[in-house]
């Protein structure tokens, strides 16, 4: 349904030591790289699907109160990864991995160093 998501930086030297540290956790990688924005795709993917960006308006950024971007795990221990990687890397915690909603739906919240909220999910039978 989705093309690509934006989250806003106010620091992107910060954000993407954040986000390749994270997001490497679940197989995801920069794939392009600019002055005010980095790209970053799954292995094997060759379109950009998350772009982290200074704001165009040149704004500060800001976060979304109920706004969330949620992560593909392909397992559990990724889930527990990307939790731990999020917070040394600078992030911050909004809930610990484990299981929410359902027999199957492990999850963890963390919030980026500009306070996006990120989730990694692993909706999967063991």
């Amino acid at each position: 349904m989705l093309l690509y998501s934006t989250l806003g930086t106010n620091d992107l030297t910060r954000a993407r030591r954040f986000y390749d540290a994270t997001l490497a956790t679940l197989g995801i990688r920069a794939l392009q790289e600019g002055k005010e924005e980095v790209g970053y795709a799954p292995q094997g993917d060759p379109i950009v699907r998350l772009y982290i960006t200074v704001p165009y308006n040149k704004s500060l950024a800001t976060h979304g109160n109920g706004s969330m971007m949620a992560f593909d795990a392909a397992s559990r221990a990724m889930v527990d990864s990307f939790h731990t990687v999020a917070l040394a890397a600078g992030g911050t915690d909004e809930g610990a991995p484990g299981l929410r909603y359902s027999a199957n739906f492990y999850s963890c919240y963390v919030r980026d160093p500009d306070g996006n909220k990120l989730s990694a999910v692993c909706d999967r039978p063991l």
